[in-house]
């Protein structure tokens, strides 16, 4: 009837709103993007995602990833139109730039011995995973690209 899914009990799973933890878009590692410096990778993300360009403003002037997520959720601040394509491609960019500038998180993701990297938010079914772990994980699947492009390319540096 049901079967045990060994893979998603022995994940590495990571909360998006976990500060201390590198691979957190909420984590303090100031990026550089698009000729501008951001805050966190959601504060990249976030900005990019709304219309409105006062809007936006105000999402790059929160004090931390969590505030710009919440600014910005609400239905009433309109988000482009094909926000579901455009969200993980302008994500993917910014943990792209974040490894490329932190060799803390470069480190922190290849020391990542699991073939699966889940967010494990039990309210998110976009990012994470939800509730019922039916969620699309996007910020997992993410990782998981990232992980395998530095691993099969120059990025990493050489061992002195």
């Amino acid at each position: 009837m049901f079967q045990h899914n060994t893979q998603m009990e022995n994940a590495y799973r990571f909360s998006r709103f976990d500060m201390d933890n590198p691979l957190s878009s909420c984590s303090q590692h100031p990026i550089v993007l698009e000729d501008q410096n951001w805050t966190t990778c959601e504060h990249y993300v976030q900005a990019r995602l709304l219309r409105s360009p006062a809007q936006a403003k105000k999402v790059e002037q929160m004090t931390s990833g969590e505030q710009a997520v919440a600014f910005a959720a609400p239905w009433y601040r309109r988000k482009v139109t094909d926000y579901k394509k455009l969200a993980p491609v302008l994500m993917t960019r910014a943990l792209y730039t974040k490894v490329q500038m932190y060799e803390e998180v470069r480190e922190a993701l290849l020391a990542i011995e699991t073939p699966l990297i889940i967010e494990s938010s039990q309210y998110d079914y976009f990012w994470g995973i939800g509730r019922d772990q039916r969620g699309e994980n996007h910020l997992g699947k993410i990782w998981l690209n990232i992980r395998e492009k530095i691993t099969t390319s120059d990025i990493r540096k050489p061992e002195a």
